[in-house]
């Protein structure tokens, strides 16, 4: 798989971010100018609901938005980050929080990744190309939460859809993945719907390609040395 660290897009990645604090808006204004022109920053916001006013469904212009989780309300608005997955474009959650249940739960509403605040610059800047791309990007604090997890409700994978599943992971289209295993893509395509199908079948849905990187984590398919 292509390292997102040294990935240069075709085109200017645009990102919006929402964050309640004007210096988390400069602050990253400044690191993603420092990101070789490759990405940049369209808009600001202070709430998901100023967002999504300027945004609504089916409008364009925005690739990535990149998102703190918990706003001016103090409290996690798991509400607005459902309505916000839901407008289209991929989305980055980036947060002071490192609990794994919160982490978890973001990638369940179908969060492209997840980064902590800590984590700082270069992971956040993979993070969003790596979304542009619908590429995997597993930063260090999201991988701890997703190997910890052990949830019950584990569907039964055969030996091909595991084999495809992990063959997803580790190419950048489902075309490579039909040329590396000579399948039609749309029979790749089959069987990523039959994952997807068993495990909202067992109550973990898997929205999003890193949704479902961090369920193979969860039930031993894969580790993150895979990715």
């Amino acid at each position: 798989m292509m390292d997102p660290s040294t990935m240069h897009a075709t085109q200017r990645i645009s990102v919006a971010l929402i964050d309640d604090h004007e210096v988390i808006h400069a602050g990253i204004a400044v690191w993603l100018r420092q990101a070789d022109g490759y990405i940049g920053l369209v808009g600001c916001y202070v709430s998901i609901e100023d967002y999504l006013r300027e945004h609504p469904p089916g409008s364009h212009g925005v690739d990535v938005v990149v998102v703190d989780l918990e706003l001016s309300s103090r409290h996690l608005d798991f509400d607005h980050l459902d309505a916000l997955v839901g407008v289209g474009p991929r989305i980055v959650v980036f947060s002071h929080i490192e609990t794994d249940e919160i982490i978890l739960r973001c990638l369940d509403l179908g969060a492209a990744s997840y980064v902590a605040k800590s984590e700082g610059r270069n992971h956040l800047a993979n993070a969003i190309v790596a979304a542009r791309s619908d590429v995997p990007y597993v930063a260090p604090r999201m991988a701890g939460a997703m190997v910890r997890d052990r949830r019950v409700g584990r569907p039964s994978l055969p030996p091909r859809e595991r084999e495809v599943l992990i063959a997803w992971f580790q190419a950048d289209s489902k075309e490579l993945v039909a040329d590396k295993l000579r399948i039609a893509p749309s029979t790749v395509a089959t069987h990523l719907q039959r994952v997807r199908a068993k495990y909202a079948a067992v109550g973990r849905p898997a929205k999003t390609k890193a949704a479902l990187v961090a369920r193979a984590l969860q039930d031993g398919i894969i580790n993150v040395d895979d990715l």
